[in-house]
Parts: C-alpha cells; sequence; structure tokens
C-alpha cells in the first residue's frame, strides 16, 4: 500500500471550477485527474463571499465546516445552515447550491465521490478509534497530535491511501484533538478505488 503524507500548508490555491472562489486540494484519485475525471476529491476551500457553488454532475459530496462562521446553503430542497465546525452535511453534486456567509470568511474541508463508481464514509473522530477496513481513505488531524499506526499526525497534517485495503488504529494524544476519516468503497462490483 502506498500511503502519501501532506500538509494542509504545503497544497497551492486553486480556483473553484466556476471562478468563484479558491481551493486547496489535498488528493484526488487517480492522481491528476480533472474535474470530470476523478473518482474522488478532498479539498479545502476558502469562502471569502457568498456566491454559487461549482457543479459537478454524477458527484456526492460531503461539506464540513473547519473554521469560521459558516455558510446558510440553499437550492432544490436545501436550506441548510453550515454553522457547526466538524458537522458533516451530504448532498448531491449536480444540485445549483448558493452559499451565503453568515459572518467573516470560512474554510471547509469537501469529499467529492463519483456517484456509481465510489462511495465515502467521513467521520469526525474525538478520541481513539478503529477504522473498518477500506481500499482508499483519507485521514486529516484537524485539532491536536494523534498517533495512526506509527505514523505522527500534527494539525493539519495527514495521509492518504489508495490500492491497497487498509484498517487503522487511531489515537488523538491530548484533549480535544479532533480528527477527520474518509473511507471510500466500491459503489459497485468491479470499481476500481
Amino acid at each position: 500500500m502506498a500511503k502519501h503524507r501532506f500538509d494542509v500548508a504545503c497544497a497551492k490555491p486553486a480556483p473553484w471550477k466556476n471562478g468563484a472562489g479558491s481551493t486547496r486540494e489535498i488528493a484526488c484519485w487517480p492522481p491528476g485527474a480533472g474535474f470530470d475525471t476523478f473518482d474522488w476529491r478532498v479539498s479545502i476551500a476558502s469562502i471569502a463571499s457568498s456566491g454559487p457553488f461549482s457543479t459537478f454532475a454524477g458527484v456526492d459530496r460531503i461539506i464540513t465546516l473547519l473554521d469560521g462562521d459558516g455558510v446558510r446553503l440553499q437550492g432544490p430542497g436545501i436550506d441548510h445552515p453550515l454553522d457547526t465546525a466538524l458537522q458533516p452535511f451530504a448532498f448531491n453534486g449536480e444540485l445549483p447550491i448558493d452559499c451565503a456567509l453568515l459572518g467573516g470568511e470560512s474554510s471547509d474541508f469537501n469529499v467529492m465521490s463519483r456517484r456509481g463508481r465510489v462511495r465515502a464514509d467521513l467521520r469526525v473522530l474525538r478520541g481513539a478509534a478503529e477504522l473498518a477496513v477500506a481500499p482508499a481513505g483519507l485521514l486529516l488531524a484537524v485539532h491536536g497530535q494523534w498517533r495512526a499506526d506509527g505514523e505522527t499526525l500534527a494539525s493539519w497534517q495527514g495521509l492518504w491511501w489508495s490500492g491497497e485495503d487498509h484498517a487503522w488504529s487511531l489515537r488523538g494524544t491530548e484533549a480535544g484533538a479532533a480528527l477527520l476519516a474518509v473511507a471510500w468503497h466500491p459503489a459497485e462490483a468491479g470499481a476500481a478505488v
């Protein structure tokens, strides 16, 4: 299994698909895939003004507020205040979603998964946990330091893997520790992850 470590501070900002904001891509599969060809993608976006989200046909999304006052998400069948940190919210990427700032700038964690190929499970961990086997996934330490099977992850550091089943034993080493754990599984038999 290939593990890839990352540090959020080293991720370069890039424009949103619709050009209305910026994001820092953390990982995508397959590596180097574009907006229309990824199986899964993880990024951290900075939201400095109200406006529309980019649409992604055939993609399931999970968004999680990391810091800031948050935003109100509105679209067909959706009116959701994303105003509590580390509370994931899932929606279909093809929906035209507008976001309105609820105060100052915010940042959020975005998980995108190509429907019919993979499905994502996002967990927010606040203490010791065992993660079940997954063929691909990503771990991001948000608060505090974490031990992950011999690896040490400080705040805003993480790792991702793909191509081989792996389970994890995780432990936050200080009070208030929080970690985002994503696991991707094939959506149907024969789907590569």
